[in-house]
């Protein structure tokens, strides 16, 4: 596979240690889909009796006999042959597999004290060449290579140095390549030192120590070359000139095809012909929040507040997979910020320029759906990426919905608890929730619409709002009643609404409004966690707004960009 690391020496090969050779290739490699929340294939590998107990094809490890051990032999599979584990095309390798195969023939001895948790899983290229390139390069390479350690390439990395080997496939802690990185700021072996920027960021020492605990894997073919820090690859595309060329495009759109008179209408999104709805919501007041005496009412869907919202269009349905799968998974190399990497302004259009999620690690649906069923998972910075993209595409201004209009077209006029009355025993006609989803979402658009014409305002997926998320939202409201907005100064938390196919109908309500939190990416491998999905979320979706006034330039990018570069 052109992929080499460091062995380790004979002792090692003696007995193989669960805890340090075979339990991080699980976690990072496997637990992500089979774990006490996620059973792909029913089958659990979180603990030893659970994977012994196996899944819909029997038992996954039988001690002592790794060629019947099926969590070891579809290991070896070619990635496109069915059942290769782990799917997709980043496979473990050869030394990888080698230990497992000698941890099973060795009895598969998996102590009851372990505790299995899903972690990231480390990639050379994307996680660890940075580090070494933008902190260790200057000093070890080869007409300057200080304690005569060069870092250029794998096999001078492993030999070069006074104290070589300078990492140990699985052992961090015999590894000097970490261990220097995390002495004391005043020890002299600190490594980068401190005249030269060290010491290293937490988040990039754990980097370093995960991938020698997963076997240290290095590209035979990579030689590394000194970089400035704070390289991403190639900047981003997706710059405020981007928005100002938007903005202009949505302008002259507008000037050509004025909405004098407020109606419905359907399109197709250009790029992918997915077809979607809009309905014309004309402004007016509304009372947001709920009364004192509203059944499961909560502290922070009050005091009530009228306030005054501006005409717009949303979304008829919650945005579904047809829209939004074309602009999540793209067949181009894209950076960690989502530009494409071989962006050309000479070759690409406005659309090539607006940022798109990296590939997903995992199929996004869980296995619940596609065709026809709403989009999932995203973050609310993917969420308003999605929005420009298609802004870029149709010379309209979409965006994700304020509070206040969210609340607004969800009451359709109406004060009740359910935009159907308080009768909650009805609401098995107007949405989906934990009793009638049979534990998943469902197709948009099957259940009844509230009275201005919107389906799944009430459950199937929560949705996402622009604003930040407070409990005293309504009392920071009071004196700006017009078109409220909370701008968001950091990135959790942020204001979902709606309630989910997941939930009880108390959470459903018109009025019920929950923040967003960083364990929404909990089982998230990547390091830092992606900008891009919410792998603990399956339960969150989006629908879109086009406010009848396209905004300026300003209030464009902040609708865009509001979650960017926020942690």
């Amino acid at each position: 596979m052109g992929i080499r690391c460091h062995a380790g020496s004979a002792d090692e090969k003696a007995r193989i240690d669960f805890t340090k050779e075979v339990q991080p290739l699980i976690e990072s490699a496997c637990l992500n889909c089979h774990n006490e929340k996620k059973v792909e294939g029913k089958l659990r590998l979180d603990s030893f009796a659970a994977t012994v107990k196996g899944g819909e094809n029997g038992t996954a490890i039988v001690p002592g006999k790794p060629a019947e051990s099926p969590f070891y032999t579809t290991m070896l599979l070619a990635k496109d042959k069915e059942g290769a584990m782990p799917p997709g095309g980043s496979r473990l390798t050869s030394l990888q597999t080698d230990r497992i195969k000698m941890w099973i023939a060795q009895g598969a001895k998996w102590p009851d004290t372990a505790k299995l948790q899903v972690q990231p899983r480390i990639d050379f290229a994307r996680h660890v060449q940075p580090i070494l390139e933008q902190n260790c390069l200057a000093c070890h390479r080869a007409k300057n290579a200080e304690g005569d350690l060069n870092l250029a390439t794998y096999e001078m990395a492993r030999t070069t140095s006074e104290a070589a080997p300078s990492f140990v496939a699985f052992h961090p802690e015999r590894s000097p390549l970490y261990t220097v990185t995390v002495c004391a700021k005043d020890d002299k072996k600190l490594m980068p030192p401190l005249k030269k920027g060290g010491p290293l960021v937490g988040k990039q020492t754990e980097v370093l120590r995960r991938w020698i605990a997963q076997g240290a894997i290095w590209p035979k073919s990579v030689r590394l070359k000194p970089r400035a820090k704070g390289y991403l690859g190639p900047p981003s595309p997706d710059t405020r000139e981007l928005v100002e060329r938007i903005h202009t495009l949505i302008v002259n759109t507008e000037k050509k095809s004025p909405d004098a008179k407020m109606k419905d209408y359907a399109d197709k999104v250009p790029k992918s012909g997915a077809a979607y709805h809009m309905v014309a919501i004309r402004g007016g007041m509304i009372t947001m929040g709920s009364p004192k005496s509203e059944v499961d009412r909560r502290e922070n869907e009050g005091p009530q507040v009228k306030v005054t919202v501006a005409p717009f269009w949303i979304g008829k349905y919650e945005v579904t997979w047809d829209e939004y799968e074309p602009y999540m998974i793209t067949q181009v190399d894209r950076s960690k910020h989502g530009g494409r990497t071989d962006y050309n302004p000479k070759v690409h259009s406005l659309v090539d320029a607006v940022s798109q999620p990296t590939s997903p690690y995992v199929e996004m649906s869980f296995g619940m759906g596609q065709k026809g069923y709403p989009a999932i998972s995203m973050t609310q910075h993917a969420a308003s990426k999605y929005c420009q993209w298609l802004s870029a595409q149709t010379g309209h201004f979409y965006r994700l919905p304020t509070e206040a209009e969210w609340e607004y077209a969800c009451r359709a006029g109406t004060t009740t608890a359910y935009s159907f009355g308080d009768d909650k025993s009805k609401l098995k006609e107007y949405g989906w929730f934990y009793d009638n989803s049979n534990e998943k979402y469902q197709k948009v658009g099957q259940k009844k619409p509230n009275p201005w014409g919107l389906h799944d305002m009430h459950g199937n997926v929560m949705e996402w709002t622009i604003d930040q998320y407070a409990p005293d939202y309504f009392a920071r409201i009071k004196t700006t009643t017009n078109n409220p907005l909370l701008r968001p100064r950091k990135l959790y938390p942020r204001t979902v609404r709606g309630g989910s196919w997941d939930d009880d109908p108390k959470q459903l309500r018109s009025a019920y409004r929950r923040g967003s939190t960083a364990n929404w990416k909990q089982q998230d491998p990547q390091l830092p966690k992606s900008i891009w999905y919410h792998t603990n979320a399956p339960w969150l979706g989006l629908r879109i707004v086009r406010p009848l006034k396209a905004p300026t330039v300003d209030e464009m990018e902040f609708f865009w960009n509001s979650a960017k570069d926020k942690r």
